[in-house]
């Protein structure tokens, strides 16, 4: 039997590509696509590995485990292990449910199917069995399309109020965009000027410090003490009382920003009445979102068409 190697690689780089496709979509991660080109050839090198070295680590459970967390960090920027671990998790689901897909489908038209290290393929004239490869062609993009539509439509049925959406914002003549999360739980308002108050992150926010003001403005905050706000700070801060969810008084840390722009569907909206609550740590684990928008703001700004 002769089995053609640069064939069957091919395949299963453009098998691996999709699936990685498809992990970043319903991950929603903002990636660039050399990042899942590089991960779908590191993936897809397990088919030289798999048949000259067929005794090797990798090809044990736990040296396949292994290598797909090497999979996920070469086509998605490490964050956290939280992270890591849930598009792991993720790119099995979609492996498993386009994969699934394909198999009910054979046994649905009775096709014979070798499932193989490589992938859904049968060997017998080098190339390996004609029906088996055009099914797969074919049936792969028809699997991946159907696992994405239905579950962008889950999606959309869960998440109806409370979504996300690109955020610009600017600050001593400086923007920086994040990604935003409509929380219609945060009623909070300066009690002040009854300005909605949105919450920005540590990673986000940092980018307009320098690490000596952030030093020195975190140390204000946990001190409750205003001498140690930097100076060039002085006049964009203000501090915020609250109650949190625990009934206890609290003060937070808040800055004055010169514009927000949010990208809401077609249109951008567009306001400076509101005031940016300063989350000392990471809003989610998996840096998801590094803003909790105010859902006031959609009311009192003004809408521009994008």
């Amino acid at each position: 039997m002769t089995i053609y190697l640069d064939v069957v690689w091919a395949l299963n780089f453009f098998l691996d590509m999709m699936l990685l496709l498809l992990t970043q979509a319903l991950a929603r991660e903002n990636v660039k696509k050399y990042r899942l080109f590089i991960g779908a050839f590191v993936a897809s090198l397990l088919v030289p590995i798999t048949l000259y070295f067929p005794d090797s680590f990798f090809t044990s459970l736990l040296g396949k485990l292994l290598y797909s967390v090497l999979i996920i960090l070469s086509s998605f920027h490490f964050y956290s292990i939280y992270r890591t671990i849930k598009l792991l998790l993720l790119f099995y689901f979609t492996s498993f449910s386009v994969g699934g897909g394909l198999i009910a489908a054979h046994f649905l038209f009775q096709s014979p199917i070798g499932l193989t290290q490589g992938g859904f393929l049968t060997f017998d004239s080098g190339y390996g069995d004609p029906v088996s490869w055009i099914f797969v062609i074919i049936g792969f993009p028809i699997a991946w399309w159907f696992t994405k539509i239905r579950m962008d439509k889950h999606a959309v049925e869960k998440i109806r109020y409370d979504q996300l959406y690109p955020v610009t914002i600017s600050l001593k003549n400086k923007s920086f965009s994040t990604t935003g999360y409509i929380d219609s739980g945060n009623q909070l308002v300066d009690p002040l000027t009854k300005r909605p108050v949105i919450i920005c992150d540590e990673s986000f926010l940092k980018q307009w410090f320098t690490e000596d003001e952030w030093k020195s403005l975190k140390e204000a905050y946990e001190t409750l003490d205003i001498e140690n706000i930097p100076k060039s700070w002085e006049k964009y801060m203000q501090i915020i009382p609250y109650h949190g969810v625990e009934g206890r008084s609290r003060f937070l840390f808040a800055i004055k920003p010169e514009q927000l722009i949010v990208y809401y569907d077609e249109n951008k909206i567009i306001t400076n009445k509101i005031v940016i609550g300063i989350q000392f740590g990471d809003l989610t684990k998996d840096h998801q979102y590094h803003c909790l928008l105010h859902p006031q703001i959609f009311k009192l700004s003004t809408v521009h068409s994008a």
